[in-house]
């Protein structure tokens, strides 16, 4: 935590992705778009694009919008009656978007990504050219989540870490989330009413995380921790992230106007842009533990060699991403593997002189190699 004085400001970004969720953009109680609150976002859109900003939306609320329409209001839903709803509501909801930018004299373009849009590294890079150049032509990307050939549960709050994964991929300034609430609590304000707020964050910690609460059960209802670990994502990636009050007509020149809200501020060494692309990816296939000296020689920059790897989590392909964790458990970074499972099994504690032999081919001479490693902060 660090002076409010610190905090970056919403006008000093040149590119922006803002996300909005379903609970500010759906009327609940009728299930239709709240019309003149899009309006009120938009005409801010419109704003920071005559200074010169370019922004990005992500912006949740097919599913909301499609419960009415379906008949399916008031009991939880399967998995495929979502991916209907999606279907239904995706295009009520680009439209209303495409609808209220027109109003301003722009133009929405749509696109709906997968996780494996942003693991990939062909398909991420595929979807950060389409971005620049909706960008270039002067278009506002609406971005949602693919929900309807999603092949695992669909999570509601999962479009904050989605929001972080954009913000990296067309390296935007600030990722803006728009929520219920004006910031982050040392505790829940609705429940204790000692709760401070904090207006700016230097670095998500541990302890940081803890005030998010415990992570609902797969993630499924959102809430204050995927905006952290949203947060981990967007600064490692270089972005600032704020979390501020949606609710209201206007909720981006409130927070032009100084509004309260929380930032979250950019690491200032984010590496190279496959090094972020590492960093900030979410579905890591496995895990190499590795003893105290291979720790140390990572953090000052050395590739992961075989000696150092005490145990195998997990199964994994050549080329997959794989968390490395020290002999506690904690994180230390991740990355990309230069062998199987299978073969790391037959590697690790070995010296890299002996990997050919135990092999029967000759390959890298490292298990991950520096170039294709991203560590957490320490």
């Amino acid at each position: 935590m660090t002076s409010p004085a610190a905090a970056p400001h919403l006008a000093q970004s040149r590119r922006i992705v803002i996300k909005i969720g379903s609970a500010l953009l759906v009327d609940s109680a009728q299930a239709a778009l709240r019309t003149d609150w899009l309006r009120s976002v938009c005409e801010d859109i419109a704003n920071l694009r005559k200074a010169g900003t370019e922004v990005v939306v992500v912006s949740s609320g097919a599913i909301s919008l499609a419960r009415h329409q379906l008949g399916l209001m008031n009991r939880r839903l399967r998995l495929d009656e979502k991916q209907a709803l999606a279907t239904v509501g995706q295009i009520g909801l680009a439209q209303g978007w495409s609808t209220a930018l027109a109003e301003y004299g722009l133009v929405a373009g749509q696109l709906l990504l997968t996780p494996d849009d942003t693991e990939s590294r062909e398909r991420y890079l595929n979807a950060r050219a389409t971005l620049q150049t909706l960008l270039d032509l002067g278009c506002i990307p609406v971005i949602n989540e693919n929900d309807a050939i999603a092949t695992s549960e669909i999570r509601f709050g999962d479009n904050d870490r989605l929001g972080a994964r954009v913000a990296q991929m067309i390296e935007a300034d600030c990722l803006v989330l728009l929520s219920d609430i004006d910031g982050l609590y040392t505790a829940d304000p609705r429940t204790n009413p000692n709760a401070r707020h904090i207006p700016v964050i230097e670095q998500v910690t541990d302890e940081i995380m803890a005030m998010g609460g415990e992570p609902p059960p797969g993630y499924s209802s959102g809430g204050m921790r995927t905006k952290l670990m949203a947060a981990r994502i967007a600064n490692r990636a270089g972005a600032a992230m704020v979390i501020a009050a949606g609710q209201t007509q206007n909720p981006l020149q409130r927070l032009l106007d100084g509004g309260l809200c929380t930032w979250f501020l950019p690491q200032t060494d984010t590496g190279s842009a496959r090094k972020r692309w590492i960093g900030s990816s979410l579905h890591p296939k496995g895990a190499l533990i590795v003893d105290s000296g291979a720790r140390q020689a990572l953090i000052v920059g050395a590739s992961l060699l075989p000696a150092g790897v005490t145990a195998i989590d997990g199964y994994f392909e050549r080329g997959d991403l794989v968390l490395i964790k020290d002999e506690s458990g904690s994180i230390i970074g991740r990355g990309l593997s230069s062998y199987s499972a299978d073969e790391c099994g037959k590697l690790i504690g070995h010296r890299s002189a002996e990997m050919e032999q135990l092999l029967g081919y000759r390959g890298r001479d490292v298990l991950i190699h520096r170039d294709d490693l991203a560590l957490d902060q320490h």
